[in-house]
């Protein structure tokens, strides 16, 4: 066997970092850690245990230049560069896991079996499969550190492969780095390591692009660097005014966001505008920081124009992988858009090294508390063991995943798609029941909104709400769609009790004794197969009581004189019909509150909009008056929980002529002549007064809204069906 050559280069270069380790560790590392490390290193070489990789690399010098990314870049210290340095003698076979535990303890065997388990998956198969991903996320679990290292030894594989004549495996490669590795330093908050293995993977899988760009960058340096100093140099002047204490740069973008930027445009070079951004970091004391950010904010903004709609606030809620900033993108000089980021000293090292400098600020230094750092690090990286194939798994990652809070800042994920209403379930199916919308990032919206990662959603409930079928069809989680299945059973069964105790008490009223052998003929001759459906439809008002109740007169007289020529209506001639409210002419509105008080003086709400026949209640004003709401108004559970003593009840006694504001949403596609079909509706109705209309159009899609005076609900409801009936039209809904 030929003996294994350590050239000059290698062992001058090995030797450096060797120094640079013992520096950085030296704290962290136990007594006889050095000598028996040396020692074990210097046994391998002599005993020619060492074998170069696929790439003709020395490992020993490849495990020195991994341990030394993952100390400076994500900051793990005595373990894991032991285990980094042992891990060429374990695949070699010059060393077991057991004696490298007796050596150097535990924690470092943990690491090296993760290690181990990883290296003979990719021996079985150079392309990791389904069945054997499910099988590393499990080696994941032992021990947290393990895919940190695998990180770290990427990267530097992917930095010692560029002049490699083997293009096969360095293709391999760089693929697993693109679909793997820099998905996971994202998910970990990596982004200085993600974006060097994103574009290194651009670099040998897409060289044209790769130093197109570069070409394009490096002409325009000079032109960009001097827009940069014209920019920062007045907001300079003000923030040291301000007594600030902080430092600027200019980050220009990574060239494969760019590259995937002028893919997603479908744009050259020249169309991408925001090819750098503004960096502030602030030295502030941590309870400052918050403040002294949005001081800084304050003086960008009075310079330079913001753009509202770009502002991402995770200074407030932040990121879950612990990512702390304030960006926001304000109209420079020349007319061009520039995005600033605002961070402290502390957030910048969180941003750029992640988790490991979040968990060290809080106290973790070198190995002490690394279990809490470890435990929040397995947090971030559950994910779904149903993996089929590597996108799928690159997208349960991060992209099909939403990380939303509460206002008391408790943190839950759910797929994306999911929707207020699943946020209320997972709270309480009580909450989920009386849901009516949310408030999120302090702005309502209803129980249909989205959720998106960082929102923060205050559930409002309504006393009044209940479940209905349709929610089954809108929400994502099949823990919403099971509790409202419950929550729907149990209405209808309430419901039939309420229906059945209402007919009980007509049936005393009118001095008729309930049998139930005619009760099951009357529902049979009334055409229902169930006799909760048939309490359902009373409930419901779609059946009136009192022909109800006249129909089991006539089957009772019918037993009771079998021979009698009685005339019986056939079920087949009866129709249902809805009960509706008693008319008593009238030429205003009146309304009626508790004992038939009139003339009362009150206000339809603004905040609602209540029309004749909404259910309504009524709120005693400070200055005497009656404010009148809706029951599912977006401030009653608020003002019957404070101001429960104010509230009255109210219902609309007698039609007038009055006309009252509604505001309904449209929401369709964008087709021509869309609006002229929804305008001659409401225009050929003599009773619709259209105040006015408003419309934007997006991307094919038009949603708009429609300011109309009407009379009463019936007439809302009829307006309704007519607008959704119009070709193109997707949703109708009140605000």
């Amino acid at each position: 066997m030929v003996k294994f050559n350590f050239s000059e280069a290698e062992k001058e270069h090995t030797l450096a970092l060797y120094s640079k380790l013992k520096e950085l560790t030296g704290p962290s590392l136990m007594e006889g850690d050095e000598e028996k490390m040396r020692t074990h290193l210097m046994r391998c070489i002599e005993e020619n245990q060492v074998n170069r990789n696929v790439f003709g690399h020395n490992p020993i010098l490849l495990s020195f230049q991994t341990a030394l990314i993952v100390v400076e870049e994500i900051g793990l210290r005595r373990d894991a560069v032991i285990a980094i340095l042992l891990h060429p003698s374990i695949e070699s076979g010059f060393l077991t896991i057991d004696e490298a535990e007796k050596q150097f303890g535990t924690s470092v065997a943990r690491i090296l079996h993760g290690l181990q388990r990883i290296a003979e998956l990719y021996d079985k198969t150079p392309v990791v499969e389904s069945e054997n991903f499910r099988d590393l996320l499990l080696s994941f679990a032992e021990d947290m550190r393990v895919i940190l290292i695998m990180i770290a030894s990427r990267v530097n594989l992917m930095r010692q492969i560029r002049d490699t004549d083997n293009q096969t495996d360095r293709t391999r490669v760089s693929q697993e780095a693109a679909y793997l590795y820099a998905p996971l330093a994202h998910k970990l908050g990596l982004y200085k390591l993600k974006s060097e293995l994103e574009d290194l993977s651009l670099k040998y899988l897409e060289h044209d692009a790769y130093y197109h760009i570069k070409e394009k960058l490096n002409s325009t340096k000079q032109a960009r660097d001097a827009y940069i100093a014209q920019f920062i140099s007045p907001i300079e002047e003000k923030l040291k005014a301000s007594g600030l204490h902080f430092h600027m740069k200019g980050r220009t973008k990574s060239i494969h966001s760019i590259w995937q930027k002028m893919k997603k445009q479908k744009c050259a070079f020249e169309g991408i505008y925001d090819l750098f951004a503004i960096r502030i970091i602030i030295d502030a004391p941590i309870e400052k920081e918050k403040m002294q950010c949005w001081q800084a904010y304050s003086i960008v903004t009075d310079m330079y124009q913001p753009n509202p709609k770009r502002l991402r606030d995770w200074l407030s809620v932040p990121k879950s992988n612990g990512y702390e900033s304030l960006h926001i993108t304000v109209l420079g000089p020349e007319q061009k858009w520039v995005e600033v980021q605002i961070r402290t000293e502390r957030m910048d090292e969180v941003a750029e090294r992640g988790v490991a400098a979040h968990w060290r600020y809080k106290g973790v230094k070198g190995e002490s508390g690394l279990d809490e750092w470890l435990t929040n690090i397995r947090n971030i990286l559950e994910t779904s063991d149903d993996l089929q194939v590597m996108d799928q798994f690159k997208m349960d990652l991060y992209e099909d995943e939403v990380f939303v809070f509460t206002p008391r800042g408790d943190l839950f994920k759910f797929p994306k798609g999911a929707i207020v209403l699943d946020f209320a379930y997972h709270i309480h199916s009580k909450v989920g029941n009386g849901c009516t919308g949310a408030r999120i990032n302090n702005r309502i919206v209803s129980l249909r909104e989205p959720l998106h990662s960082g929102d923060q959603v205050e559930i409002i409930t309504s006393a009044n709400q209940k479940p209905k079928q349709e929610w089954l069809s809108i929400v994502k989680t099949s823990r919403a769609k099971a509790k409202i299945r419950l929550a729907l059973k149990e209405t209808q069964i309430k419901e039939g009790l309420f229906a059945k105790e209402m007919l009980e008490r007509k049936f005393k009223n009118r001095k008729i004794e309930m049998e139930e052998s005619l009760m099951a003929k009357l529902v049979k001759k009334l055409g229902f197969k169930e006799t909760s459906e048939f309490y359902k439809r009373i409930a419901d008002g779609e059946l009136d009581v009192n022909i109800a109740i006249d129909k089991y007169l006539e089957i009772q007289q019918h037993e009771a004189n079998p021979g009698a020529d009685i005339p019986i209506k056939s079920a087949d001639g009866f129709k249902l019909r809805p009960t509706t409210m008693s008319e008593t002419p009238a030429n205003e509105d009146v309304l009626v509150i508790d004992r038939n008080l009139k003339g009362i003086d009150y206000q339809l709400a603004k905040c609602c909009h209540p029309i004749y026949g909404d259910d309504i209640f009524g709120f005693v004003t400070v200055s005497g008056g009656i404010k009148i709401h809706r029951t599912d108004c977006p401030n009653a559970t608020e003002l019957h929980k404070r101001f429960g003593y104010r509230i009255v009840k109210a219902k609309w006694s007698g039609k007038g002529s009055s006309l009252y504001q509604i505001t309904l949403r449209v929401i369709g596609n964008d087709d021509i002549g869309i609006v002229n079909n929804l305008t001659s509706i409401i225009s050929k109705d003599e009773k619709l007064v259209l105040r006015s209309i408003s419309i934007d159009s997006n991307d094919g899609l038009f949603s708009g809204n429609l300011v109309v005076m009407l009379d009463d609900t019936s007439r809302l409801e009829t307006l309704i069906k007519k607008l959704k009936a119009v070709k193109g039209v997707k949703n109708v809904m009140r605000i």
